[in-house]
């Protein structure tokens, strides 16, 4: 188990569905069932594998009315603050496929095809209001991120970046942009999606602060780094 949690008994799920339209009320409702989705693919499963094992899935969500940014995330803000943010409703453009085609070189394994293996064919409205991040410097399109609003709740769909600006951090500059939106409106919860019990990958989410990850009993439970 990883520090931060308490031992987990372990209950096997694997579960989905599919919807094309989710009100913003329910939508709020799965994600603290601990259901995420790909499109109109909604989905939870407890056990996932990582390099050959398999671990336990932790679905984490940051409260936003105690979060602070800290000294490192203010840091990553002022570094990127020369760069012009936009939020649009969500739309699947040639310059945003470009991007995602760039950034996926990235992966050296299990490499994502294309977007809408995460988005719908709308994603401005199904399944539920999708919104656009573009992260510009001058002309250039250098980092973007996908996400989508309940009637409480955040929750980050899919980003991406152009190779060559890893010193700049947009990947997490553009959860922190995610975040503040979220604050600007007054939202509770910001959910960035599953992580594993153990060292993974995915251990940038576990350093966002304010954190909860879900025990898979109906429980939020703090998590401390």
């Amino acid at each position: 188990m990883s520090s931060g949690t308490r031992d987990i008994e372990f209950i096997y799920l694997n579960e989905e569905f599919y919807a094309t339209h989710v009100p913003v009320p329910d939508l709020d409702l799965l994600l603290a069932a601990g259901w995420r989705h790909f499109g109109e693919r909604f989905y939870r499963y407890t056990p996932g594998f990582y390099n050959s094992e398999v671990r336990v899935v932790m679905p984490l969500r940051v409260c936003l009315d105690r979060f602070r940014f800290s000294k490192s995330q203010r840091r990553c803000l002022r570094r990127n603050a020369d760069l012009e943010c936009r939020i649009i409703p969500a739309e699947v453009t040639p310059e945003v496929e470009e991007l995602f085609h760039a950034h996926r070189q990235r992966f050296h394994r299990d490499a994502p095809y294309s977007l809408y293996d995460f988005l719908s064919d709308e994603p401005e409205h199904i399944p539920a209001p999708g919104l656009l991040l573009e992260v510009r410097e001058g002309d250039t399109l250098v980092a973007a991120s996908y996400f989508e609003r309940g009637e409480a709740t955040i929750s980050s769909l899919y980003g991406m970046f152009i190779p060559g600006h890893e010193k700049r951090g947009l990947g997490i500059f553009t959860l922190l942009k995610e975040i503040e939106y979220g604050l600007d409106r007054g939202m509770r919860f910001f959910y960035p999606g599953y992580a594993y019990e153990g060292e993974s990958f995915y251990d940038y989410k576990k350093r966002l602060g304010s954190l909860e990850y879900f025990d898979w009993q109906g429980n939020w439970m703090e998590y401390s780094p």
